[in-house]
């Protein structure tokens, strides 16, 4: 990342950590630059108009007073392109994949000309290919997308491994992707207990009008040491249950 990006980069990071602020050293970590190069960066912005409050103290923390008014989030160049690659990457199938498209499509949209230009030079050099599909189809998608949104019991029928097909209604709690597969967790009301379905094996969900009231996800159990939700920043520790 060049020093124009870092610097538009820095300045959306203090103004999404709020009043809370943040350290020198975790931003060192988070632009993979040292303490002192973010200090410079920092003194850039001050310089530039932008009221920066340096903090006393281990770490040397900044904060972005709270009265300033900045444009909503840009992106650089490369970020947008980091983000269209993600979605280009989820396979068919994928929780929200429509919705994430359509992000993508808003991100690469916004971008100033100049920007715009150099993402589009930037992705025309980046490259994936599409993944087999696997997931269920779209009227189950969307259904399990409202339910967990929305916390709506969902109406499903599911095909065990045996082949045999059941009627359920579930509380979801999480959408999980591991071993190559998306599930969905979510409390069974006729197992009266947390149960794990493989999305491809959903061969029908339907969205019902009953609300229930969403369990921590810590129900689940303890999660895989190296899990993360997608909220998660890299710099962030691993999910516990």
């Amino acid at each position: 990342m060049n020093r124009t990006d870092r610097l538009y980069a820095l300045a959306e990071e203090l103004r999404r950590v709020g009043p809370a602020g943040t350290t020198g050293t975790r931003l060192a970590r988070l632009f993979e630059v040292s303490p002192r190069t973010v200090k410079r960066d920092v003194s850039a912005l001050q310089q530039a108009g932008l009221p920066v409050t340096a903090q006393a103290g281990l770490g040397g923390g900044y904060v972005l007073e709270a009265s300033v008014g900045l444009p909503p989030v840009n992106f650089t160049p490369a970020q947008a392109v980091a983000l269209a690659l993600a979605v280009r990457m989820l396979p068919p199938g994928s929780p929200f994949g429509t919705d994430a498209d359509a992000a993508r499509a808003k991100v690469l949209d916004a971008l100033p000309p100049d920007a715009r230009r150099r993402a589009d030079a930037l992705a025309e050099r980046v490259w994936s290919r599409p993944t087999p599909a696997e997931g269920p189809g779209p009227e189950v998608m969307r259904a399990v997308e409202e339910s967990l949104a929305r916390a709506k019991v969902l109406a499903v029928e599911y095909e065990a491994s045996d082949g045999s097909v059941s009627r359920r209604r579930v509380e979801p709690i999480v959408l999980a992707r591991t071993r190559g597969r998306w599930y969905l967790v979510a409390w069974c009301q006729l197992r009266v207990d947390v149960r794990w379905f493989r999305l491809d094996r959903v061969l029908r969900a339907d969205l019902t009008p009953v609300p229930y009231d969403p369990r921590a996800v810590s129900s689940v159990g303890e999660p895989p040491p190296d899990a993360r939700p997608v909220s998660a920043r890299p710099s962030d520790p691993p999910a516990r249950g």
